[in-house]
């Protein structure tokens, strides 16, 4: 027997990533029914958090890749790593849009995604909880496979036999015995005729 470890079905890595993108689609849409989608400038609230059109596709997107990326559980790490650096860039260009840190670098832009103070935060929350997706251990099992059973070869001094040795039918001699294994010719067996080949006075059996 040898033993591997091998990934045990379902990740909890993968169930989470399908419910967080779940989770935006939803959240998504709610904001769409606030905001429309014929004004990219309206502006609205979803349970205190401040969303735009523009917003809500991000969101929508964010989840689409999410429920996609669940079917694999390495493909669910890399969505973690995604949400970690994308929501982690946004939390920081969030501080600088409420001017909590710094100046905006990007105040010609203004605010695009209509964020607020709340927002900031959720954000924060979201970048975490995508670097916990990232470092999630793989639930493992311990596997038995069984070592197939291979014949031993045959010795060289066995190889080139038959498996099975026929004996010949009625006993019958297949080769002609030696000439010292003949038997001699008795004086009344000889032929005598002229024409033919006299018997040689040594195999004459006296």
């Amino acid at each position: 027997m040898t033993h591997r470890i091998k990934v045990a079905g379902l990740q909890p890595v993968q169930v989470l990533a399908g419910l967080a993108g779940i989770a935006f689609i939803v959240f998504g849409v709610v904001g769409f029914t606030r905001t429309g989608v014929g004004d990219w400038a309206a502006q609205s609230f979803v349970l205190g958090f401040s969303v735009n059109p523009l917003h809500n596709l991000v969101m929508v997107a964010v989840g689409v890749l999410g429920v996609l990326t669940a079917l694999g559980s390495g493909l669910s790490r890399m969505y973690g790593w995604l949400l970690f650096a994308g929501f982690g860039a946004l939390f920081v260009w969030d501080l600088m849009i409420t001017g909590i840190l710094a100046q905006n670098p990007a105040q010609e832009y203004g605010n695009p995604l209509a964020v607020n103070a709340n927002d900031n935060w959720l954000h924060l929350g979201l970048a975490l909880f995508g670097l916990l997706l990232a470092v999630m251990p793989a639930r493992r099992k311990l596997v038995e496979d069984e070592v197939p059973v291979v014949p031993e070869p045959r010795s060289e001094a066995f190889r080139d036999e038959p498996d099975t040795v026929t004996p010949p039918a009625n006993n019958a001699i297949t080769e002609p015995l030696p000439m010292h294994h003949r038997e001699p010719v008795t004086q009344e067996q000889a032929v005598v005729d002229p024409k033919t080949e006299r018997v040689g006075k040594d195999k004459i059996k006296h």
